[in-house]
């Protein structure tokens, strides 16, 4: 494994909330995968003890740390939490990951690679050769896969798995994207920053992942937020579009 697969430089941004039984279990995981990276856990002040358990991980490892919100306020408002963080910390290339491994951590060494050479932006993608899913029911199937259907068509932009969630950045992009702007908060919040990036001129690559159920825990998704991405995919297609700068030269 060379030096940049070891995850020097990366910072794995994992939100929680009711997290207890995977919080313990994915961290290590994510550290074995990438030696040399850190973890950066982001918890909604979490009812079931998820923050306790990893402040207890940062204090045996200082590659973990912990990002302690007030309460339960959306995904999106957890990672842009967690890209301010980063990018303060100096962090060159930044991950979106879940915390109930259906994002599998072994994926985690090609993408940095990736980043580090040929990408600005990573996506962990379900619908290119090789990704797929696994021991998902036919409407979970129906609604994501025509999410992102929906989502390509209105946003005319050719990224295939559009709502997924496991994605990587270079700093770069998330310095240029325009972050501040960003309004989506739920399901469509993963659809808006592949957007931004595509318009921003970046190189997006979609890599192939295969997503299994969770095992633990309860998935966050609903029906709300599901409507939420509707509506908002068409606001971002009608909204007038602001130039944004592609990436600087390497």
């Amino acid at each position: 494994m060379t030096d940049v697969r070891t995850g020097a430089g990366a910072v794995v941004c994992i939100p929680t909330y009711n997290e207890a039984e995977n919080i313990k279990r994915i961290v290590p995981a994510v550290l074995e995968a990438l030696p040399g990276g850190h973890v950066l856990v982001i918890d909604d002040n979490s009812p079931d003890g998820t923050g306790a358990i990893a402040d207890e991980l940062a204090r045996a490892d200082p590659r973990v740390q912990v990002l302690h919100r007030k309460g339960k306020e959306g995904l999106g408002r957890a990672y842009l939490a967690a890209f301010a963080w980063a990018l303060e910390h100096g962090y060159k290339y930044v991950f979106e990951f879940d915390a109930d491994f259906s994002h599998r951590p072994e994926y985690l060494p090609p993408f940095v690679e990736a980043l580090a050479t040929r990408a600005d932006m990573v996506i962990g993608s379900r619908r290119v050769a090789g990704g797929g899913v696994e021991n998902w029911g036919l409407l979970r199937r129906f609604v994501s896969w025509g999410g992102s259907l929906y989502s390509r068509i209105i946003l005319g932009i050719p990224v295939q798995d559009l709502t997924g969630g496991f994605n990587g950045f270079r700093r770069e992009v998330l310095e240029r994207i325009g972050l501040d702007r960003v309004s989506s908060t739920g399901y469509c919040f993963q659809i808006e920053l592949k957007y931004r990036a595509v318009k921003g001129g970046f190189r997006v690559l979609e890599l192939p992942i295969v997503f299994p159920d969770r095992v633990h825990g309860v998935s966050k998704m609903s029906g709300n937020i599901f409507a939420e991405a509707v509506v908002q995919v068409l606001k971002l297609r009608l909204r007038a579009s602001r130039s944004l700068p592609g990436p600087t030269g390497k």
